[in-house]
């Protein structure tokens, strides 16, 4: 059976571009793959410098992935710093990783651009990346667009140890839907929880009203028609619609007197009737804390017993292990 893993940092609410992006896909893959899916709070730490913060976040973040449908029987479900040995694994990893390499991903260009630190956790995040993937021998990776040069990092990173050592790693392969492949945020850039653009999954009512609102649109006058396609509106209201709603979407925008507020006003309407369950189950989910622990600290348990037999081989081929 096919392995697939991917995770999510805790650095922040969850927001619909996560959810369409990544979650929703990996949920699906319950019934069809061997799912391993964690909570990336050693990722997190690259931008959260406050410890309560980064361990509520982590809690806050399980209790949403687990709300919006991932099933803990069904799934390896564990936070990332609950299994060491993907540290040790960056580590070993981090002697092959080339720095040209590494200097060539564009994603610490453009983190560094946009005002954020720069650090060597922040550098050398596609090394750690790579450890989370290789660690559970994974075949594929559900990935936004914007992680697919990490995942070229760990191909080139399996290919160099299998081709030094001997065939240890699976070369895992990205999944991208293209269709899904840049969410766009509030303002038209992708929606990311660095820019400030995302529209939260379970935020209250009042404060989603606000951010939909919020939504950079153009200014062609309500008698002519609108661009769907280079809307942001449009791209972001298509999440919650079936393809003839769609259609009859864009022929709205396609005819004259189409009103950008009043398609926010259906798209508040639409993400908050198509979360309702999942709030509920957060909510009940939120009043049993301990069975949240309980699940995480069984996830952990499965993940080690994986990682620690990837590990050892490891250890075996580059001398780590002598005795």
């Amino acid at each position: 059976m096919k392995r697939v893993l991917s995770g999510i940092q805790p650095s922040g609410a969850l927001h619909i571009g996560n959810y369409f992006g990544m979650m929703r896909q990996m949920i699906a893959y319950q019934d069809s793959a061997d799912l391993f899916c964690f909570i990336a709070n050693y990722h997190a730490m690259t931008s959260v410098e406050e410890g309560p913060a980064l361990a509520r976040g982590t809690v806050d973040a399980a209790v949403s992935f687990l709300s919006l449908g991932l099933d803990p029987d069904r799934a390896t479900f564990w936070v990332q710093s609950d299994v060491p040995e993907v540290q040790e694994l960056t580590w070993i990893l981090s002697t092959l990783a080339p720095m040209g390499l590494l200097e060539r991903c564009h994603s610490y260009k453009d983190k560094v651009a946009k005002g954020i630190a720069p650090n060597h956790a922040l550098f050398a995040y596609p090394v750690l990346m790579a450890a989370d993937i290789l660690l559970f021998q994974s075949n594929a990776v559900p990935v936004g667009k914007d992680q697919k040069q990490h995942l070229e990092v760990t191909r080139d990173l399996a290919q160099k140890f299998n081709l030094t050592f001997g065939e240890t790693f699976v070369v895992p392969e990205a999944e991208i839907d293209d269709e899904l492949a840049v969410i766009p945020g509030t303002d038209g850039q992708k929606m990311s929880k660095s820019y400030g653009n995302t529209i939260d999954i379970f935020t209250d009512r009042k404060t989603l009203k606000k951010t939909v609102m919020s939504v950079v649109t153009d200014a062609t006058p309500i008698e002519e028609p609108k661009n769907p396609d280079q809307c942001n509106l449009f791209a972001l209201y298509r999440l919650f619609l079936t393809p003839p709603q769609v259609a009859e979407l864009r022929a709205r925008y396609l005819a004259p007197g189409l009103k950008y507020s009043d398609v926010k006003k259906e798209l508040i309407e639409a993400i908050w009737n198509y979360f309702e369950p999942q709030r509920a189950r957060r909510e009940e989910l939120l009043a049993r804390p301990d069975d949240v622990l309980d699940i995480l600290r069984a996830g952990a348990e499965k993940a080690r017993e994986a990682a620690s037999e990837t590990l050892g081989e490891v250890r075996r081929k580059v001398g780590l292990a002598y005795w």
